[in-house]
């Protein structure tokens, strides 16, 4: 039976609270706080982090499709999902798809990955949902939306969780959009809102238990996602589900409604705490419903990931609303002095190896580690013999900090610019920059790992690339 292999999430380290927002603007705002992404991360990059979380224990190359879900990628003409799979180093052959222009960009991911699974096309399919969206100043969406991402690995062998059923139901409603022309999402009135969100997701939780012939009573958890608590709570009343006992809570309070990752990720949190036996109803709503039937079977098979729990219990409060701003680029800022960096295509397309999945080179002979790669990668930097070398991936592994320094007048939207130096697990040497930081913490020696970001704007294009950040969970 086709069902879940494994699955990872991701949520950034900044938190905005609410409280900064109301103080802002001089208005009431509900409790809580919400998830930031950092200056140098987008949709993309949250992408790659819940891939890799969703792949720990698995290789890549075995993966036959990945699926990228959301509203706000990073390119408009240009595939988003190629670049996600060539940072986990997928085969070439596999094939790669972005989902879009709605909410239900999830659900529609999720179940062409399924038939893409039963009709033979594909053994097993990522599909990862991430967003970064933007909310109007002083709007009611700016309290409540939040960023982050989530993926799943789907297949028919070594399933944690069986998929038991599927009904799906679209709609024409209009409760949450952006226009082609627009920067930020707009929504009507909330009773509208709110009576259109029921209605339509009632329609296809009862048309799934129908199906099947099952009651609420049939299930040990409700997933579904929803722009408040509030509004989740009305559906599960409706539909039979105890709210208190049986709802997998929304994250409002501590993430904020992450679009078109909101589903996915509360199905993440849901599996987090599930045992095996346990039935979920998983309903993925927007521009419609879809809703599956979960059966959970085999959860210890599965390694321990950081998920939803660790990385919402690791993060970094903002302290002003205006840095909030400075990460979302909201206000026309000062010209800068220094003339913006280039980037260099031929650069991008002839070291791609070195730079999207960060492979270095291991020699053969004295098996020293080399990164960068130096000469084209001919002569050993250690023992100079030459072409002797093996590929050796980088980007997983941890290491301490061995030198760092602090710049106070870089061009960058969190200052100061911490330029480090790390000693790799198993040996070799990364230099770059470090993010996700508290400057006052930072000493030689301690523990970093690295993390995809989006490193500059130049040449009509978003250039990517790996930096060191403390270690999280």
């Amino acid at each position: 039976m086709t069902g879940i292999i494994s699955y990872g999430a991701y949520v950034p380290i900044c938190r905005l609270s609410r409280e900064l927002i109301g103080k802002e603007w001089g208005t009431a705002v509900s409790k809580g706080e919400k998830a930031v992404a950092n200056y140098d991360e987008d949709s993309l990059t949250m992408a790659v982090e819940a891939v890799l979380d969703c792949l720990k224990g698995f290789d890549a190359k075995q993966v036959d499709a990945l699926y990228f879900a959301s509203t706000t990628p990073p390119y408009r003409e240009k595939q988003c999902a190629s670049i996600i799979a060539a940072v986990a180093d997928m085969r070439p052959e596999t094939y790669t798809a972005d989902f879009g222009n709605s909410l239900r960009a999830a659900g529609n991911a999720v179940k062409a990955a399924l038939d893409a699974i039963e009709s033979g096309s594909a053994k097993q399919v990522l599909v990862v949902a991430a967003d970064c969206r933007l909310p109007a100043p002083d709007s009611e969406l700016e309290g409540s939306l939040g960023d982050g991402a989530a993926a799943i690995l789907l297949g028919k062998s070594d399933a944690i969780v069986n998929i038991e059923g599927s009904y799906s139901v679209f709609s024409d409603f209009l409760d949450v959009w952006r226009r082609d022309k627009d920067r930020y999402p707009q929504m009507w009135e909330d009773r509208f809102a709110t009576m259109g969100y029921t209605r339509i997701v009632q329609q296809a939780a009862s048309g799934l238990l129908k199906k099947y012939k099952l009651t609420a009573k049939d299930f040990n958890k409700l997933v579904c996602n929803a722009i408040d608590a509030r509004r989740q709570a009305e559906v599960a009343r409706v539909l039979g589900f105890d709210a208190k006992t049986q709802l997998q809570g929304g994250l409002f309070d501590t993430l904020g409604d992450s679009g078109t990752a909101c589903s996915l990720m509360m199905l993440v949190a849901a599996l987090e705490q599930a045992k095996d036996g346990d039935k979920i109803l998983f309903l993925s709503y927007g521009d419609g419903c879809d809703g599956w039937i979960l059966h959970v079977t085999q959860l210890a098979k599965l390694s321990a990931r950081r998920g939803m729990k660790n990385f919402l219990a690791s993060k970094r409060m903002l302290p002003s609303y205006g840095k909030y701003l400075h990460f979302r680029n909201m206000l026309e800022w000062q010209i800068e002095r220094r003339p913006p960096d280039r980037t260099s295509l031929a650069v991008l397309e002839r070291d791609r190896r070195w730079i999207l999945p960060l492979m270095g080179l291991k020699c053969k002979s004295c098996g020293g580690i080399q990164y960068p790669v130096m000469g084209r990668g001919r002569i050993c930097t250690w023992c100079q013999v030459k072409d002797n070398f093996e590929e050796i991936k980088i980007s997983d592994k941890k290491g301490t900090l061995f030198t760092y320094s602090m710049d106070e007048r870089a061009m960058e939207a969190e200052l100061p610019n911490v330029l480090c130096v790390v000693d790799l697990e198993g040996g070799g040497r990364f230099y770059g920059q470090m993010t996700d930081r508290d400057p006052t913490k930072i000493e030689v020696g301690m523990a970093v790992e690295l993390t995809f970001r989006k490193i500059q704007e130049g040449s009509g294009i978003y250039s990517y690339f790996w930096k060191v950040r403390p270690i999280r969970c």
